[in-house]
């Protein structure tokens, strides 16, 4: 199983639908200061789970991730992070070879997660990487 894929929009600094396709050779992703590089691993967390503002380097509420707007752009009404992980060797509990996970937050509060375009809870997210090495820590 690795991470395949992760679709930001709306999440931070990612305004626009953004799309890092991964691979099992990448190691890292790297760039200057100031690129966002902080907003990728924020974004993972976030999807996976992340109930701390602070931990995603906010200070106010959740709603903070929302992309708030620049000079020429207008603040966005949600963010949405999705994960694309490949489980095609059946590593996590589950009869799919691509397992997606998706968190969606709207300016009003309301949190919506996913599981392969279905919508759950939370804690089925949790429960299927449950011993899998991956968490919002990890």
């Amino acid at each position: 199983m690795y991470l395949k894929k992760i679709i930001a929009q709306g999440f931070k600094s990612f305004a626009d639908n953004t799309i890092i396709d991964l691979d099992n050779n990448i190691a890292g992703i790297v760039g200057p200061n100031g690129s966002g590089k902080s907003n990728v691993v924020d974004a993972v967390r976030w999807v996976l789970g992340e109930q701390s503002v602070k931990s995603l380097r906010g200070d106010g509420s959740m709603t903070e991730v929302i992309f708030s707007g620049s000079k020429s752009r207008n603040p966005m009404n949600s963010a949405s992070v999705t994960l694309i992980f490949n489980n095609s060797d059946n590593y996590l509990n589950i009869a799919y070879d691509e397992v997606s996970i998706k968190r969606r937050l709207y300016i009003d509060g309301t949190n919506e997660y996913y599981l392969n375009g279905e919508k759950c809870r939370l804690k089925d997210i949790s429960d299927l990487f449950v011993d899998s090495g991956v968490s919002k820590e990890s």
